[in-house]
């Protein structure tokens, strides 16, 4: 269902199944948004899981007409904070555990939100993402468990994830999933994605 979280007055798409585990909140990539069929696709499958998902558009159309806002990872991060803030405010959220899902330059968002664990974060899932974009410091700051998910034709984005990993102290790990570009366009690659993160997310919710 369509929210709008405030104070900033971002458009968000909830979905909230029956005895949820916990809700995961979409970072999503520079140009992208609530209505990305991609991170849909990867929504619906969470849900499927029993877990709860926000979508929402970081920046409003306005700041989005700025390209520099799109590439503004501190920016980006806050934004993400504060809807995980909202929730907690939220009488059907307020108890779930909270993860981050971050595609491409929304990876290194959710990262750096995360660092400041305020709100707790419990897990963090990167697709395709630009983790290095939270910068070491942060990086070494994030203590939630965190599964960075790459595919094995996006080479330079693997070098740049295993960069990111040598400074993070918090669980990590590293999935790369065969035969996959940058978008996970090709058949049954974004399904694998699906399957590595929500394994992730009931894991280390049921922990939290």
């Amino acid at each position: 269902m369509p929210v709008t979280i405030e104070p900033g007055g971002l458009q968000g798409l909830l979905g909230v199944p029956e005895a949820a585990r916990g809700l995961v909140i979409f970072a999503h990539g520079s140009g992208s948004g609530r209505l990305s069929p991609r991170n849909n696709h990867v929504a619906r499958g969470l849900r499927d899981a029993g877990l709860a998902t926000l979508l929402l558009d970081l920046l409003t159309p306005a700041e989005e007409a700025n390209r520099a806002n799109v590439f503004d990872i501190p920016l980006l991060a806050s934004r993400l904070a504060g809807a995980a803030a909202w929730a907690r405010q939220q009488a059907q959220l307020q108890a779930l555990p909270i993860g981050y899902f971050g595609a491409s330059t929304g990876g290194g968002a959710a990262l750096l939100a995360a660092s400041s664990d305020d709100p707790p974060v419990a897990a963090v899932v990167s697709r395709g993402g630009r983790p290095d974009l939270a910068g070491a410091a942060a990086l070494a700051g994030v203590r939630a468990p965190t599964l960075l998910v790459v595919g094995s034709r996006d080479e330079p984005v693997i070098d740049l994830n295993r960069e990111a990993m040598s400074h993070m102290r918090a669980e990590v790990e590293l999935v790369i999933v065969p035969g996959a570009t940058h978008l996970f366009e090709e058949p049954g690659t974004l399904d694998q994605v699906i399957g590595h993160a929500a394994g992730w997310f009931v894991r280390h919710f049921q922990r939290a």
